[in-house]
C-alpha cells in the first residue's frame, strides 16, 4: 500500500471539488441526512496497534475529518451527524436510535479490523439489508466506497459481505447502511497507514465523495 503524499492529496481534493461544484442539485442534498458512526469509544477501545494506537481513535478521527471536509470543500451540502463527537461509549442501541430519530438516509459505521493472523490485510464492507431497495442502495454505497479505497488509495480489497451486526440489523429505516472495516491494525503496514493524519484525511475524502456520488448531488 502506498502512502498518499501531500501533493497527491491536494490534487485529489481539487479534482473532487470541481466535480462536486459541477452538480446542480444542492437543495436536494441539504435535505439528505447522513449519520456517521465512529465505532467503539470510551472504555471500549476496539482493536489496538502494536504501538498502542486504538481503533476508537482512528474511527473518530476519520469521522471528524468527514465533517470538516464536507464543510470546507463542498459548502456543506450534506446534513452530517456523528453518533459520538468525543471519546465516549455510546450503546449500539443508542446509535441506531439516533439514526431512526433523525430519519437518516445513509448510515455508515467506521471500524478497523484485527486478526490473529498478522498477515491478514485489506478493507471489507458489510451490509445487512432488510428489503430489496436497501439491499441495492447499501451494496452500491459499499461498492463505491471500497472501489475508492482500492483504486485511489491502494488498499487491498476483501469484498462486500453480509454481516449480522446490530448497528446494521436494527437500522432498517435508512436507505443505505454499511459497516466499513478499513484495514487490519494487527498488520504492521496497515496499522501505520491508518494511524497517520494524512491517510485519515484521504479515507475521509473517499467516503464523502462516495456518499455524494450515490446521491447524485
Amino acid at each position: 500500500m502506498n502512502t498518499l503524499n501531500q501533493i497527491t492529496f491536494l490534487l485529489f481534493c481539487l479534482v473532487f471539488l470541481n466535480l462536486t461544484y459541477a452538480q446542480n442539485s444542492k437543495d436536494q442534498a441539504r435535505s439528505t441526512i447522513v449519520v456517521i458512526d465512529p465505532g467503539h469509544g470510551g472504555k471500549d477501545s476496539g482493536a489496538t496497534t502494536r504501538k498502542g494506537i486504538k481503533e476508537k481513535d482512528i474511527a473518530l478521527g476519520i469521522a471528524s475529518k468527514i465533517v470538516v471536509l464536507n464543510s470546507k470543500l463542498v459548502e456543506n451540502p450534506l446534513m452530517l451527524f456523528l453518533t459520538r463527537y468525543s471519546d465516549t461509549l455510546i450503546s449500539l442501541n443508542d446509535r441506531t436510535q439516533l439514526s431512526k430519530k433523525l430519519k437518516a438516509d445513509i448510515f455508515i459505521s467506521i471500524h478497523c479490523n484485527q486478526a490473529i493472523n498478522r498477515t491478514a490485510s485489506g478493507t471489507e464492507v458489510f451490509i445487512y439489508p432488510k428489503n430489496e431497495v436497501q439491499a441495492e442502495e447499501s451494496a452500491y454505497l459499499g461498492f463505491t466506497i471500497q472501489k475508492g479505497l482500492v483504486d485511489i488509495l491502494g488498499i487491498k480489497k476483501r469484498g462486500l459481505k453480509y454481516g449480522n451486526f446490530q448497528v446494521l440489523r436494527d437500522n432498517h429505516d435508512s436507505r443505505a447502511t454499511v459497516l466499513l472495516e478499513l484495514g487490519f491494525l494487527s498488520q504492521t503496514d496497515e496499522a501505520t497507514y491508518l494511524s497517520k493524519e494524512e491517510s485519515q484525511n484521504a479515507i475521509a475524502l473517499v467516503i464523502l465523495q462516495s456518499i455524494i456520488k450515490i446521491l447524485g448531488v
